[in-house]
Formats: structure tokens, C-alpha cells, sequence
């Protein structure tokens, strides 16, 4: 019985101790729109206005379903919609954005060549990223996918068949006419029944795509509120578990540096939010030497 109970105790000290890494709560932001409304341009601003590491985008392009033969002579014709070509893929996406606890998931993101209508046979790995812009038609439109993110971003809500054209024709070997006859065919009609409504649920709507300054701006001081909140529960967090533990035993195989003032120091620098990256990397470098020196 006595045995038992210790058991039970070093189980429940363990799962009190548990650690999280902060890189383990990935902030996830969506961005939806109209084909060639300029998701992937707006994305690629609010990456350049974050300028922080570890910042992914996923495109749900890249989530395409194969295509049998058939199907692909289709899409040659301009006779299939992409909305029919959208595989779910919603268990590769989660993987994508929830990392496990430790921080060391990784996902191979498969690529999509509108050229040829079909998967490549290379892949691209990401790992566990602080923030993870998720951008395609769809972006919104999955309630599971909609519960995860932190910001819900979409681009200018008419449908642009100008917009369409310069891409698929610049980008993706389309030519004129068949561009044209997709587009009445199939973007502008699921347009209407898939990417309006999706304004719905929307945070934030940014008209005029990259142009929109002001936007960008505002969409990127959110994203990084959003950080600064999730650094502070991180450190209240390290607090908790620093209670929770502290007359817990320690391993036999941990050696402890003498609590000198010069640590006493680093340490209360290394907790500091505002302390500036390069500093932050200086004293780190400092610790890190005095305790491969013990």
C-alpha cells in the first residue's frame, strides 16, 4: 500500500512538473480570400513587418488532392473547379500547427504545381513554428481549423477576375481564354458560396492587399500582443513549476553552480521580455560557459 502511494506521488510530482517549451503554442494567424486576391503577397508583408525567426507560412494550396487521368485532362481543359480539387488534408494541417509538447514535431508539407496539376515529388519540412500563417480560399471556412487560430485575417472580399488572370498567366502557364472561362465557370460562383461568408467570422478585413500600410501594421502589432501575452504565461508558468518542485529531491547526476551575485544577475536579465536579442544571446553565451566550466 505504502508503495502504491509513493508511486502515485512521484506520477502526480511529474505531471506538476511537466515542461512546455514556448515554441510548443504556436500562434496561428489565417488569411482567406478570393482567388488572386493577393493572400500569399499579404502573408509575405506581415512576415517582413514581423521580422521575428521561426515564422512559417503554409499554403493550403499545398493540400491539392491528387488527380486520377481523368481528372487531370479536366483541369488541362479548364474544366474542373480547385474548390474540387481541395483535399482536406485537416489532420496533416493540425499536425502542422500543434507541435508536441517538447517543441520537436515536424511536418512535410507536400508541393502543388498548378503547371501541371499535380503534386511534386519533393517535399518541404517545417518544425514547430512560433507563428504559423495559414493562407488559401479556405482558410476560415473549417470551424476546427477556426478554433486554433489567434487572428483571422481576410484579404478585399470582391472577387477579382483581373487579379486572377495576371497570376495564372504570369505564374501558372495559364492562357487567356482558359482563364477566363474558369473564371465564370467556377471561381466567381464558389466565391460567392464559399469566400463571402467567411467575412463572417473574420477579425480583421484588409481592402487593397499589400498596398493597405495601415493594415499590415495593425495586423502585425496584434500578432505580436499576442506573443508578449504568451511570453508572460510562459514565465508564470517556469514560476509555478519552480514551486512546485522546489523541495522536490534533485537527480544525483545535477550539479548546481554556486548562487553567486554575477548569476543572481544573468538570470534576472535572462527573464527580462524587453532585454534585446543580442544581449540576451551575450549573457546566455556568459551562463553557458560557467556551467560547461562546473
Amino acid at each position: 500500500m505504502e508503495t502504491t502511494v509513493a508511486r502515485a506521488t512521484d506520477v502526480d510530482q511529474r505531471e506538476k512538473a511537466h515542461y512546455s517549451p514556448p515554441w510548443a503554442n504556436t500562434s496561428i494567424i489565417g488569411i482567406a480570400g478570393s482567388s488572386g486576391s493577393g493572400k500569399t503577397s499579404l502573408a509575405l508583408a506581415i512576415v517582413a513587418e514581423l521580422n521575428l525567426p521561426w515564422v512559417v507560412i503554409l499554403s493550403m494550396d499545398s493540400f491539392y488532392r491528387p488527380l486520377t487521368p481523368e481528372q487531370s485532362q479536366q483541369a488541362f481543359r479548364n474544366e474542373r473547379s480547385e474548390t474540387s480539387r481541395k483535399g482536406t488534408c485537416l489532420q496533416k494541417q493540425l499536425e502542422c500547427a500543434m507541435p508536441d509538447d517538447d517543441g520537436s514535431k515536424k511536418a512535410d508539407i507536400p508541393l502543388y504545381s498548378f503547371e501541371k496539376h499535380a503534386r511534386l515529388e519533393r517535399t518541404t519540412t517545417i518544425y514547430s513554428p512560433h507563428v504559423l500563417i495559414l493562407e488559401g480560399i479556405f482558410a476560415l471556412h473549417d470551424p476546427r481549423i477556426l478554433e486554433l487560430m489567434d487572428l483571422k485575417t481576410l484579404t478585399a472580399i470582391s472577387a477579382s477576375l483581373e487579379g486572377q488572370v495576371v497570376r495564372d498567366v504570369r505564374d501558372r502557364g495559364r492562357d487567356l481564354e482558359g482563364c477566363i472561362k474558369q473564371w465564370f465557370s467556377f471561381v466567381k460562383p464558389n466565391f460567392h458560396k464559399y469566400v463571402e461568408p467567411q467575412r463572417q467570422v473574420a477579425d480583421i478585413i484588409v481592402p487593397r492587399g499589400v498596398e493597405n500600410k495601415v493594415a499590415i501594421s495593425m495586423v502585425s502589432d496584434r500578432i505580436c500582443k499576442t506573443l508578449a501575452q504568451k511570453s508572460r504565461l510562459h514565465q508564470s508558468e517556469l514560476k509555478r513549476l519552480g514551486k512546485a518542485v522546489e523541495n522536490a529531491p534533485l537527480s544525483k547526476n545535477v550539479m548546481v553552480l554556486e548562487e553567486t551575485p554575477q548569476i543572481k544577475g544573468i538570470n534576472a536579465l535572462l527573464l527580462d521580455t524587453d532585454l534585446p536579442a543580442e544581449d540576451f544571446v551575450f549573457y546566455f553565451d556568459r551562463l553557458v560557459c560557467m556551467l560547461i566550466d562546473k
